[in-house]
């Protein structure tokens, strides 16, 4: 049995580095915060002086028998210092909270354009997930790092100033006790620093938590599932899992509190020993009359504050160091190395007017950890102009082409070039814009109608939106609207309304074709629609794509009849290709998929007979199917 320890993983960045990272940042984007830290410690260490001198003064003012006006000027300037400070130290607090909440929110603001902008694999990998969940919970509130790390650096400069000023009060008094008091504090850190490790070596852990119970508070508040959770009673059972997650949540937070408590147990026993020895020298020099009853207030009072300014510097140093730690965790996700090649490459300017070619050779694509090929050596050539029809069951593969005609997986063996070139070798950003999409999990946001189809706030063509408006068959739909394509979609604003499937889709279709990209693709754009609206959809595909290449996936194939070609993919092959006749005159697996979807719709009698009409062609044309 291997009875080896594990590996501590070693942090990717220092603290050093980490601490360098925010503060460079700060320089660039709001420097105040970085001169706010000497300020504020400026100010608390001159309250702390002030503080700690006012007892000592009143005692030896009173010992030299002082007159009562004097006494007086002096407990008033020590109490205006202290209001004076006071309110310094509370206006440079208020002050530097705005720029830090900017730098907090500004790496928010960088972790959402990563993940925005990141290599399509890289957001399907569950590590990368993982990365990115983390550095998301860390910009989330004033108390977490990205935030809290300048107070912490604040106050480890105040305590360690406040350090070497006691120090040197006290030095006075005998040199063995400061090098007690210096041994019991590097011993104190090293214990300290070896259990703050903990909560790093665990994050990927603690972030499972956290995102599984993110996702379901995130789906109870869904209304889109409101209506499956009545139905189906769904709330005790949502419910029941989320008390399972905050259960091993609290468990997890419980077994770092453990390890965290030894740390606070061996501080406690070194703070104990180091307040004895310095006690013990004070009180003897006490009893040897070296000092007076002024002095023994100032060195009474500088021992607490020393013994305890020690622990301080120990505790900010254990807490900068677990802010290294997530500091270090948000830059892993901003620093992780893209798959693609998102900013360097060959550079593209999409232009409708050039005829672009699209070839898969010998293509082959298997997911991670899968036990074999999604799709196996396809080999496939869309010509400019070509309206290309790709079908076949569920599960047969024909997303996962679309996935990588669009560049947003690379094969795992073969090419995929675009004019002849290996799409690898373009920037993959300049690649996306040479398409215009309509996705099965399309994406609408709670804005306007109009911000949804041009996807900005500024600049809309107006009358090209309005001309996609009426080819996407939504014209009548928004001219009843009394804000017409200003109205917003969802109910987050009060003039909110919602769009039923097949509207959505259709509002999807007007995106694509306001984006006027060369190339379009639409996987399953009409599966919302009743067959009567998709070919009456479909036939106004020649006007719509405007001679571009357009790739389509349907179930229903029917609606492919108007493509140039038609490919059927079984077991992650192309197992027929060829048009509509040539594919029913074959007999094939293509012809038996169309014979039994159109024998429902007969036997159904459904949708006026659209399948009836097709199939009364199919049997003129080729009667030994009869």
């Amino acid at each position: 049995m291997n009875t080896a320890r594990p590996r501590k993983e070693k942090p990717a960045y220092s603290s050093v580095q980490n601490i360098a990272f925010i503060i460079s940042l700060a320089w660039r984007e709001r420097r105040s915060v970085i001169v706010f830290v000497p300020a504020m410690a400026a100010a608390a260490i001159l309250l702390s002086l002030t503080q700690l001198f006012v007892v000592p003064s009143i005692l030896e003012a009173v010992g030299a028998d002082v007159s009562i006006a004097e006494l007086s000027a002096i407990i008033l300037f020590f109490t205006c210092a202290l209001i004076l400070l006071n309110a310094s130290s509370s206006y440079l607090a208020a002050c530097a909270q705005f720029g830090r909440i900017e730098i907090r929110l500004g790496i928010g603001a960088m972790i959402q354009n990563k993940a925005l902008t990141m290599s399509y694999p890289d957001i399907e990998d569950p590590h990368v997930r993982r990365k990115m969940d983390k550095a998301s919970m860390l910009v989330t509130s004033g108390s977490a790092a990205t935030e809290a790390v300048w107070t912490t650096l604040m106050d480890l400069l105040q305590n360690t100033v406040e350090f070497v000023i006691f120090l040197s009060l006290l030095a006075t008094l005998d040199p063995l006790m400061i090098t007690a008091v210096c041994a019991t504090t590097i011993v104190s850190f090293w214990v300290n620093n070896a259990l703050n490790g903990w909560g790093y070596r665990h994050r990927d852990e603690e972030s499972d938590y956290s995102r599984r119970m993110n996702h379901l508070s995130e789906k109870s508040r869904d209304h889109t599932l409101a209506k499956d959770v009545r139905i189906f009673e769904m709330r005790d059972w949502i419910e029941g899992v989320y008390n399972s997650m905050l259960r091993l949540s609290q468990s997890f937070a419980a077994r770092g509190e453990r390890v965290y408590i030894w740390g606070n147990i061996a501080d406690t026993l070194l703070a104990l020993m180091r307040n004895g020895i310095v006690y013990l020298f004070l009180i003897q020099a006490v009893l040897r009359g070296e000092l007076s009853a002024a002095q023994f207030v100032l060195y009474f009072n500088t021992v607490n504050v020393f013994t305890s300014g020690i622990g301080k510097i120990l505790s900010d140093l254990a807490l900068l160091q677990r802010q290294s730690l997530d500091l270090c965790a948000v830059r892993e996700f901003l620093d992780h190395h893209e798959t693609f090649q998102m900013e360097e490459g060959l550079s593209i300017t999409p232009d409708p007017g050039i005829p672009y070619q699209i070839e898969l050779q010998d293509v082959s694509f298997r997911y991670p950890e899968a036990e074999k090929d999604t799709l196996s050596h396809i080999d496939l050539t869309i010509k400019p102009g070509e309206k290309l029809a790709i079908v076949g069951q569920n599960g047969a593969g024909k997303t996962t082409l679309i996935k990588l005609i669009c560049g947003f997986l690379d094969p795992t063996e073969g090419k995929v070039l675009l004019n002849n070139t290996d799409i690898r070798t373009f920037n993959r950003r300049d690649y996306y814009r040479l398409f215009s999409a309509v996705f099965q999990d399309f994406s609408v946001l709670d804005v306007t109608i109009a911000e949804n189809i041009t996807q900005t706030d500024k600049a809309i063509d107006a009358e090209r939106m309005m001309r996609c408006i009426s080819q996407a068959g939504l014209a009548e739909k928004i001219a009843r609207l009394p804000r017409g394509v200003a109205t917003h979609i969802g109910k987050v604003f009060d003039d909110g309304i919602h769009l039923s499937g097949g509207e959505l889709q259709r509002l999807m279709l007007a995106r694509a074709l306001y984006k006027n990209a060369p190339i379009i693709i639409l996987d399953e754009p009409t599966s919302a629609l009743d067959p009567i609206a998709e070919s009456e959809l479909y036939d106004k595909y020649n006007e719509l794509t405007d001679g571009r290449m357009a790739v389509y996936i349907s179930h229903r194939l029917a609606s492919t009849r108007f493509c140039d070609r038609i490919i059927l993919i079984a077991e992650g092959r192309i197992a027929e290709k060829g048009t509509h006749d040539e594919l029913i005159a074959r007999n094939g697996a293509y012809a038996e998929l169309f014979e039994i979807q159109s024998r429902y719709y007969r036997e159904k009698g459904l949708y006026g007979g659209i399948y009836n009409e097709e199939m009364d062609q199919d049997r003129a044309a080729h009667p030994a199917r009869i």
